[in-house]
């Protein structure tokens, strides 16, 4: 399942998901490009996985920024050449909160970064895949998308949109090599979206911490939350060429709590 040659560029890069998958494709031996909204904790991804041996550049950015993206693709094509194989949308935020109490300022920001973002970057990365005839590309959903999350109508929204795109641009570059899957991901521990959750849970119900893990691991068939090495597995697969034939797929990472 090795990537030797391949180009990967993953977006979300500086939280630990993102991290970790691009650390994992370096490992597998392809070059990889990553971007994330402050620089800071761009130049400390690249710097953890280049002295792990990877070969990563990196460059900052607001993925809801069209001029910004174009020049994430530009770094990356001086960096690495006029060819991208690998493209991983993990950039995005999560929010909680009653519907009554959701301004329109916080379900645009919503939308914009987990929809328009990862819109943009395969907007302008599928021109590189087509000259090469060739792509992959990852992007995250959640296990909201797929069956809604109270108090999460922004989020649940945006990231069943992202399933929809997904799946239109399945069809659409099929023909051109190039196939499109998302990860549905359950609510995955030591990271930045498990520590909101559980606290918009503690804050908006009254629930201690003890009983928030409860609530989420009792619905859990194998009775524990995602690890970042399980989401990594599952990117790792759809990115390498054992997941050839499939496209247009969501793909649940929830230890059975979604199972359609």
């Amino acid at each position: 399942m090795g990537f030797e040659g391949k180009v990967a560029l993953v977006t979300g890069a500086a939280g630990a998901i993102g991290k970790a998958i691009a650390a994992d494709l370096c490992r597998q031996g392809a070059k990889v490009f990553i971007t994330d909204l402050r620089q800071e904790g761009v130049e400390t991804a690249v710097a953890e996985i280049t002295a792990a041996g990877g070969t990563c550049r990196g460059l900052a950015a607001d993925v809801v920024d069209e001029a910004q993206v174009i020049a994430v693709v530009a770094a990356a094509k001086k960096a690495f050449g006029a060819r991208l194989d690998i493209l991983v949308n993990v950039a995005g935020i999560v929010a909680q909160g009653k519907v009554e109490d959701i301004t329109v300022e916080d379900w645009d920001r919503v939308f914009a970064v987990n929809c328009r973002g990862t819109f943009l970057f395969i907007k302008h990365v599928v021109p590189l895949m087509k000259a090469g005839g060739y792509g992959k590309i990852i992007n995250f959903s959640s296990k909201s998308g797929k069956t809604g999350s109270a108090l999460m109508a922004h989020y649940s929204g945006a990231k069943a949109a992202i399933m929809g795109m997904t799946q239109a641009l399945a069809y659409e570059l099929a023909g051109d090599g190039i196939t499109v899957n998302c990860l549905c991901p359950g609510i995955t521990e030591n990271t930045g979206v498990w520590d909101n959750v559980s606290a918009g849970y503690i804050k908006n119900l009254a629930m201690p911490r003890d009983e928030v893990v409860k609530k989420f691991t009792a619905k859990v068939p194998l009775g524990r939350l995602a690890s970042i090495a399980d989401v990594v597995a599952v990117t790792r697969f759809l990115a390498s060429e054992g997941a050839d034939y499939m496209t247009g797929q969501a793909i649940n990472v929830t230890g059975g709590r979604e199972m359609h």
